[in-house]
């Protein structure tokens, strides 16, 4: 009887391993048993949280996004934290109604990280022992190629969204380059079909999502790439927007959000260059306020203490004589945002015109 023996790889992640069927000698033959991950595990097709809000400002925002993309150029989005970068992006890509890929940016990233590299081997083994006086030994052993998430963007014409490229180092993004200008993708011959370049496929696009160089953890992007590229500079949303988002993130009502909003963006008045409080921090506060059945006003003792502990972070950094001025400053700001009545009343400073 003829015998089989198959040796995978042990660093295999996946492997495929039926029974094969008989010759018609009585031999058995293995053939492409491989030892990869499939790339349609590696994305996804967005569709919109029931609390999404789409508003004017947002939707000017996409409306702009698709012109740049349905002419062919990759996009970026640049600011601080908290702008709803990340969010605006896969909403673009949604728009696009093609599959997206997503890669989150990495100090560890190499070029290989994105394209693709060796993920094992396949290996085959034949004894033929069909003719008893006649023994026949084949042996085969190939390296395994594994497309990552930009080859198969590239191949399949998918929506790359590449957030927070600018934390993974310059030399490993460098092969965007080539992507983004002569649409060709430059691929190691040890790839599994052999090819030296993969010309990029017509529908595929790229949105890409960056912070401040300041940040920590964030590299100096090459000027080459960022010449590829139609930056959308964002800031803090606009204040409708900002009020819609924490209704449908905490179900609070719109005065108690209004008050939290004004008193987020007055707070980003203070200090040097400030754009912190985020969105995250009202939405944080709304929802704790919610589950407490608490009011956004003055007078309001849990209102005020969720303040206190959530914009802890934001201005704790302000001091006076080398005490922190993070409680008073929160405590005024509510004040002035909510006025200095009783509990009760719903009369509120409006916010300033012209402030975003």
């Amino acid at each position: 009887m003829p015998a089989l023996e198959l040796m995978p790889d042990p660093i295999a992640e996946r492997i495929t391993s039926a029974e094969p069927p008989a010759n018609g000698d009585g031999s058995r033959t293995i053939q492409d048993v491989e030892l990869s991950v499939p790339a349609d595990d590696i994305n996804v097709v967005p569709e919109p949280s029931d609390s999404f809000v789409s508003t004017p400002y947002i939707e000017s925002l996409t409306a702009r996004a698709l012109t740049y993309l349905d002419v062919g150029y990759a996009l970026h989005f640049a600011g601080p934290a908290g702008t709803g970068k990340t969010t605006l992006a896969l909403h673009v890509a949604r728009k696009r109604g093609r599959p997206v890929v997503l890669i989150h940016g990495d100090d560890e990233y190499a070029s290989s990280d994105l394209v693709g590299k060796d993920s094992g081997y396949r290996k085959s083994k034949l004894v033929d022992n069909y003719i008893h006086s006649v023994v026949r030994t084949e042996e085969s052993l190939n390296r395994v190629w594994e497309d990552q998430r930009l080859t198969t963007a590239c191949i399949k014409g998918f929506t790359l969204v590449y957030d927070e490229f600018n934390r993974s180092r310059p030399e490993a993004n460098n092969v965007l380059l080539s992507v983004l200008e002569g649409k060709i993708l430059n691929l190691p011959n040890l790839r599994r079909s052999g090819e030296g370049n993969l010309h990029v496929h017509p529908e595929f696009r790229a949105i890409l999502t960056s912070n401040p160089e300041e940040y920590a953890g964030v590299h100096k992007t090459q000027d080459a790439l960022l010449d590829r590229l139609i930056t959308m500079s964002l800031g803090h949303l606009d204040r409708d927007t900002e009020i819609a988002i924490i209704m449908a993130k905490s179900g609070l009502s719109q005065p108690d959000a209004e008050v939290i909003v004004d008193i987020i963006r007055e707070l980003r008045g203070l200090g040097v260059n400030n754009h912190r409080p985020t969105i995250r921090a009202g939405i944080a506060i709304a929802r704790i306020l919610a589950h407490h059945n608490g009011s956004a006003q003055v007078g309001d003792s849990v209102f005020e203490t969720i303040c206190h502990d959530v914009l802890n972070t934001d201005t704790a950094k302000i001091t006076h004589q080398g005490q922190s001025l993070m409680a008073e400053k929160v405590k005024e700001t509510i004040r002035t945002v909510c006025g200095d009545r009783p509990q009760g009343s719903k009369n509120r400073r409006k916010p300033e015109r012209g402030r975003r």
